[in-house]
């Protein structure tokens, strides 16, 4: 059992992390599952609910014991190094506001693992999964619907959950438009002829009224689009094409990137139009990028 004054200032670093940090609301959903878990452990291993006072004294002893918890559990590197990273940031925020020495935990050492590099997919398997998520449905307007989605992950780099936030008010599509990505970050992002022309298809197609605050793609009774919808879509489509299980929304997002890259593009502008808070994350794609060179050139190299 978790202390009220505890709880309350859970709460309150939650509040925090959405009104100053600017945190998305998964994220604060995240973020409270991982400290809730961490606190839930300290209670037990030390047989008392856990308050202010308790919390202060955690030693790195404790925090060794709580990691190897949940490496038992099955708990992979990656995962809990991102509980930690939740579990730093509270105790950071709990110890200036309470006053007490956090270095227990915040000197604790984050799990090694390797990162994974993004999966794009080749440039004409990109464009066949275009097609064939278009001949997946029966119904003319599904199938103009889920195109048109698809072609914008790929055609503007937009994370699905961006794609599906787009209502009537957005349409016609213009010729840059101004997302609001994870954190409330906004970037502008220019849409290509491709992207404009698959949506207007759509809404010639769609049967429900396109009134400005309504979600611009719509389910089968005229709610908003399921984003499992575009995922079962796709699953069918790389099976029909061969594709690995990595072909999924977001490795199209992944694709747009890569393949800017490839073509010359800038990596500080393929940050901005990803909507990357830090060019470290979009320093990724250039490992892809080098990774598809060596394997190029270790097929063609008449050595090999």
């Amino acid at each position: 059992m978790i202390a009220p004054a505890l709880t309350h200032a859970l709460a309150s670093w939650l509040d925090h992390c959405r009104a100053l940090g600017g945190a998305a609301e998964n994220t604060v959903k995240a973020y409270q599952s991982d400290v809730l878990g961490f606190l839930a452990f300290m209670t037990q291993h030390h047989g008392a609910a856990q308050g202010l006072g308790p919390l202060s004294k955690i030693t790195v002893s404790d925090m060794r014991a709580w990691m190897a918890s949940e490496r038992t559990r099955g708990v992979g590197a990656r995962s809990l190094a991102r509980q930690l990273s939740a579990v730093k940031t509270f105790y950071r925020w709990l110890s200036e506001r309470e006053g007490f020495e956090p270095t227990a935990v915040l000197s604790t050492r984050s799990p090694k693992f390797t990162k994974k590099l993004p999966r794009p997919l080749a440039e004409d398997a990109a464009t066949a999964m275009i097609d064939t998520v278009e001949m997946q449905a029966t119904d003319p307007w599904v199938a103009a619907r889920d195109s048109a989605v698809v072609t914008l992950l790929y055609g503007c780099g937009l994370r699905i959950s961006e794609a599906l936030s787009l209502t009537g008010a957005d349409v016609p599509l213009p010729q840059v438009m101004r997302i609001t990505g994870k954190g409330g970050k906004e970037r502008i992002v220019p849409v290509i002829d491709a992207a404009r022309e698959a949506v207007a298809s759509y809404l010639r197609l769609c049967p429900h009224p396109m009134e400005p605050n309504a979600p611009l793609f719509r389910g089968a009774r005229g709610g908003p689009l399921n984003p499992r919808a575009i995922q079962k879509v796709m699953e069918r489509s790389r099976m029909q094409l061969g594709l690995p299980a990595t072909a999924t929304p977001h490795a199209m997002r992944h694709s747009f990137a890569t393949h800017l890259l490839t073509a010359g593009g800038d990596l500080r502008a393929i940050q901005e139009l990803l909507g990357h808070a830090s060019l470290s994350t979009t320093q990724a794609y250039t490992a892809v990028d080098t990774a598809h060179l060596m394997d190029v050139y270790n097929k063609a190299h008449p050595r090999n």
